[in-house]
């Protein structure tokens, strides 16, 4: 059986019947060349390495049904890791926002104080940065995780020209959204 570009689905059996695997040849090889990526963008918005594994795993679960020619996964799989990590920082949010309503939030023990801050500070930028318009948050992940300005604006389907705009408006909200939350001292 053909699949994508010329690369064969292999199929597997099971039991007494045949069960078709659709799982993409060049998977492993893009897997290994990009999976540090993904796992750090991911990571870069959620600021957990466990979750932004969660993450990988469903971004190249996503590619494996895929018909994204090999040769663009890296733009595929940074903008879809992107896309994935806002989404389930955004989820969060609602859940923790339920969660404060029903009286449900876990205690926090306290730990070392520079500790403390550094944690609220990076969960300030995150809660921060999931408040943003969808496309602004992208782009400032995307540009900030290294992509260039034409490299954004593929991935988010934008002229080159608007990436720098969106990138600078989502830096200016996103200082707009800490400072309105953040804490008196």
């Amino acid at each position: 059986m053909t699949g994508l570009r010329g690369s064969t689905r292999p199929r597997t059996e099971r039991g007494a019947g045949t069960v078709r695997s659709d799982v993409r040849t060049d998977l492993e090889e893009v897997f290994r060349t990009h999976y540090a990526r993904v796992v750090t963008v991911a990571a870069r918005v959620l600021g957990s390495r466990d979750s932004a594994e969660d993450v990988a795993q469903e971004v190249f679960l996503s590619f494996g049904r895929s018909s994204v020619p090999a040769d663009e996964a890296g733009g595929w799989l940074t903008v879809a890791a992107t896309h994935t990590a806002l989404n389930l920082l955004r989820s969060g949010r609602r859940r923790s926002a339920r969660e404060e309503i029903a009286g449900d939030r876990p205690t926090v023990v306290p730990d070392v104080a520079d500790l403390v801050v550094t944690r609220e500070e990076h969960s300030s930028v995150r809660a921060a940065l999931a408040r943003l318009p969808h496309k602004q948050a992208a782009a400032l992940v995307l540009r900030h995780s290294g992509l260039s300005y034409a490299e954004v604006a593929a991935a988010l389907d934008m002229s080159p020209g608007s990436v720098g705009t969106t990138v600078r408006r989502a830096e200016s909200h996103l200082l707009e959204e800490l400072n309105r939350h953040a804490s008196p001292r």
